[in-house]
């Protein structure tokens, strides 16, 4: 049996990769981000946040969210 070939709309193609790419950047700007501060400047283990940017595909969520919560404010007690 031949493999049926399906072809997107290019709109939603250009879509895909747009999204893909943000995610990609956020992703990156996440880790840099990580890599640069002390342990005791985020909240949990910098290995289980970078773990989780790396490896969980979330449309940039796990991202957002060590920017959101996983982060201590500067001066802020461990």
């Amino acid at each position: 049996m031949a493999a049926r070939r399906i072809d997107l709309d290019p709109r939603v193609k250009r879509t895909m990769i747009a999204v893909g790419a943000a995610e990609t950047v956020v992703k990156i700007i996440a880790l840099i981000d990580l890599i640069r501060r002390r342990p005791e400047a985020v909240r949990g283990n910098k290995i289980a946040w970078a773990t989780a940017i790396t490896t969980v595909n979330s449309a940039g969520l796990v991202p957002l969210l060590y920017f959101l919560i996983g982060r201590r404010p500067p001066g802020q007690p461990s």
